[in-house]
């Protein structure tokens, strides 16, 4: 167990140093595998779920010879876990979802800066931190999922049409407390400017079937099941019902259909968010965590990201994923995502007057 760790631990007192003690849990199993003679290691704290990363960590510890310690929980819970260790904290790596919560992170002084040729290369500019602090890993869309036997192809086209008194009770949408919600909401102010966009949002909620309830998937089978005629969801989350073993949960992807909106000539593109990473500024493994950070970045690790999470690579050149390739390619939206972590207050106030609740 390294200085820094048994210093944390003291510093922290005894409920923390439960929690550092897992760290050194996880890691003995890789200890065996990967002998004594390691490389070093590299500590994460995860809000993707294990099942969702670790076999990307478990490749990259067995190729480089690093052990890799994991923990996992909610993305509000672990950042407030790295604000309250402050420098004491043994994490060298912070993966959370949304470009909303990594400037969250970014702004509470949780992570620092760096420079990578290979994450540069890899990664759009506009898909990472314009000052290193942050990095996109895997990219989801926002957009509208409908009920093909209510609503026809025809009558859709862009996010700002769901505004449109057509829609009078016939749209589903999850909480405004929504970390997503908030960054479509917060593109629109880029897109849009303040006014539309307080106009969009008022004419959205005039237009909902029934209170913001539930998650993703609770919208898509709610659409399925005729309670709502569509809804916006993340595309992630429709590609993993195409892939479940509940054939219900297949038939709710056979009746629902995918729309990608603001396509036409001369609009911004459908709204893209990410799930990313950016080291910790308390990390003392800043070199393997380079290295993991460049790794999740090859064209493997994008792959199997893009069939087993059903994301989109953010390295170009790496095909749809399985689920969503019969939906076809799309225009993204390519506003810079750190827009979406500072236009957040602005956003939840405009959400909070129209009522969005």
């Amino acid at each position: 167990m390294s200085v820094k760790l048994c210093q944390a631990m003291k510093k922290q007192g005894r409920k923390s140093m439960l929690n550092y003690v897992g760290f050194a849990a996880l890691a003995s199993p890789l200890l065996l595998s990967t002998g004594l003679q390691a490389k070093g290691e590299v500590n994460i704290y995860s809000a993707r779920k294990e099942s969702l990363i670790k076999p990307a960590l478990d490749k990259f510890s067995e190729q480089n010879d690093v052990v890799v310690n994991l923990i996992t929980g909610s993305a509000d819970a672990l950042l407030s876990r790295l604000k309250a260790e402050g420098d004491a904290s043994p994490a060298d790596i912070f993966i959370t979802v949304d470009a909303g919560r990594l400037h969250r992170a970014k702004a509470a002084g949780v992570l620092k800066p760096i420079h990578s040729d290979v994450l540069s290369a890899n990664i759009p500019s506009h898909l990472r931190d314009s000052d290193g602090y942050w990095f996109g890993l895997s990219q989801r869309a926002r957009v509208i999922f409908y009920n093909p036997q209510k609503v026809s192809a025809k009558e859709l086209s862009t996010y700002e049409d769901l505004a449109d008194p057509k829609w009078k009770g016939r749209i589903c949408v999850r909480s405004s407390a929504n970390i997503y919600n908030q960054s479509l909401v917060a593109s629109m102010l880029d897109a849009d400017g303040r006014e539309k966009t307080q106009a969009w949002v008022k004419g959205l909620v005039s237009n909902l079937a029934r209170p913001p309830f539930g998650g993703d998937v609770d919208l898509l089978k709610a659409v399925s099941a005729g309670v709502c005629d569509l809804t916006l969801a993340n595309t992630y989350y429709y590609g993993r019902l195409g892939q479940s073993d509940s054939a219900d949960e297949r038939a709710v992807y056979d009746k629902v259909k995918l729309f990608w909106p603001n396509q036409a000539e001369g609009e911004r593109g459908a709204h893209v968010n990410v799930s990313g990473a950016g080291i910790t500024a308390a990390a003392t493994n800043i070199e393997n965590a380079t290295l993991l950070l460049e790794f999740l970045t090859n064209q493997a690790s994008q792959e199997w990201y893009a069939h087993v999470n059903n994301e989109y690579p953010v390295v170009k050149g790496i095909g749809a994923p399985e689920m969503l390739a019969p939906f076809g390619t799309f225009r993204a939206d390519t506003i810079s995502l750190s827009q979406l972590g500072e236009n957040n207050r602005e956003a939840v106030e405009i959400m909070d007057i129209a009522g969005w609740k």
